[in-house]
């Protein structure tokens, strides 16, 4: 590691001296908590295709890819004129725009829950109101969610997001005890816990992949078991395809399951780059959040903020999904094979040392210890050895411009190709070799 360190360092003197710069000005010199990895991060220039290019001038095939939104890749053609071009009409509007309706027109066909939608400028703003709807419908306030699940950093959802799971993640968090957590792929523990918190369920929240909590994939008996419980609870049933949306299909994940969701939140893909989140519901549910019909004291009051449905995000989601629209059989095939690809030669080469997690495009590693033997929840993953695994990530990017945020799954874009796969696999290999 401290030759990796060296090596790292020697190549990236002009990142470590902005970095110590963006330490004056930025809580431990980052915008986003899980940005920071030592010895310091690089500083990103600029971004296109497959690639990052550092102010070094070190260029990193991108495993990242954005917080893993970005399907076409960095700057892809039709996304970069389709801005541009709105550019020359403006970018902030503050008004209701054209560019909106076209955005939730090609979302709602390929969303069959969004009868009605809200635009928000986060993943993080898009669970909070899908939970304020939930118990605004229900007129009750206990929220059962996954262990390691994330949604943001609402207070409303910020529980057992990292082991271990029985200590807060937070201080200066008020509503703990209005949030109940599950094991994922539990069905019976899970149950059971619904069970004590009927009465005042006003509903779940669920990844169909957890992604932050180790990239596993939740089973559909399983699902279909919670779903079944709380909408016989009349209780509200959210997923959070956030990351799942447009990621695997045209569309969300959760058709392929047979689920029917009362909510459904969307983000990443669906701005094309740009922030956005997207609460998509039933009308019924939806219209809790008109404020034209409701009292105050009966509506679910949904803002969206300034930037919410500005046009440059709107016409960027638009080409995205139109270019998904157009091209997708071919797109999500070829990353999905490249994904299955990945998954198999990662779990060949490190022959028994590792579990690869995933679906599609997306993979995590984990290096097992302590007797795992399979990886189905986020207890299972974090009893992996996350050290050995943010040392892999990291020996990458000091020695082979491969970049994955060190301890975090990969995410293939359609920028990528087969070689790309091959590379990673074979450095994946000299790093077995030295464990």
């Amino acid at each position: 590691m401290e030759l990796n360190i060296k090596i790292y360092k020697n190549r990236t003197q002009n990142s470590a001296a902005l970095f110590e710069k963006s330490k004056k000005y930025h809580v431990n010199g980052v915008s986003h908590n899980i940005r920071f990895f030592e010895p310091y991060p690089f500083v990103t220039k600029s971004a296109k295709g497959k690639f990052l290019e550092d102010v070094d001038s070190n260029k990193y095939v991108d495993y990242w890819m954005g917080h893993w939104s970005l399907i076409l890749g960095h700057s892809p053609k039709p996304v970069r004129q389709a801005v541009k071009d709105q550019l020359d009409s403006g970018w902030m509007y503050g008004t209701v725009n054209k560019s909106t309706l076209e955005l939730s027109d090609i979302i709602q066909k390929a969303v069959p829950v969004s009868e009605k939608i809200r635009y928000v400028t986060s993943g993080t703003e898009a669970t909070m109101y899908a939970v304020r709807l939930a118990r605004s419908v229900t007129g009750k306030k206990t929220i059962a969610k996954i262990d390691g699940g994330w949604h943001g950093y609402t207070s409303d959802l910020l529980k057992t997001v990292n082991w271990p799971f029985d200590v807060s993640e937070s201080s200066g968090l008020v509503d703990e005890k209005h949030v109940v957590s599950l094991p994922l792929n539990d069905l019976e523990k899970s149950l059971e816990i619904l069970k004590m918190v009927k009465d005042d369920l006003a509903g779940t929240i669920i990844e169909p992949v957890l992604g932050g909590g180790g990239c596993i994939p939740a089973e559909e008996d399983y699902l279909k078991g919670i779903q079944e419980f709380v909408q016989k609870n009349n209780s509200i049933f959210i997923l959070d395809e956030i990351v799942t949306g447009f990621r695997f299909r045209f569309g969300c994940l959760y058709p392929t399951m047979k689920l029917d969701p009362d909510i459904v939140a969307l983000g990443k893909i669906v701005g094309g780059g740009f922030p956005i989140g997207v609460i998509c519901g039933k009308n019924e549910i939806m219209d809790h959040a008109n404020t034209t019909k409701q009292e105050k004291s009966e509506r679910a009051y949904i803002g969206g903020g300034t930037f919410s449905a500005n046009p440059a995000t709107m016409v960027a989601g638009h080409a995205t999904l139109s270019e998904l629209e157009k091209k997708g059989d071919s797109i999500y095939s070829k990353i999905d094979d490249l994904g299955e690809e990945a998954r198999n030669q990662l779990q060949k080469i490190f022959d028994g040392k590792v579990i690869v997690t995933g679906k599609g495009a997306l993979f995590m590693t984990h290096f097992i210890k302590d007797g795992i033997t399979q990886i189905k929840n986020a207890s299972d993953a974090a009893k992996c050895d996350k050290e050995l695994l943010q040392k892999y990530h990291f020996e990458m990017i000091a020695r082979d411009e491969i970049f994955f945020l060190p301890g975090k799954l990969g995410a293939i874009s359609n920028a990528h190709e087969k070689s790309d796969i091959k590379k990673m696999i074979d450095v994946s290999s000299r790093f077995c070799e030295t464990m």
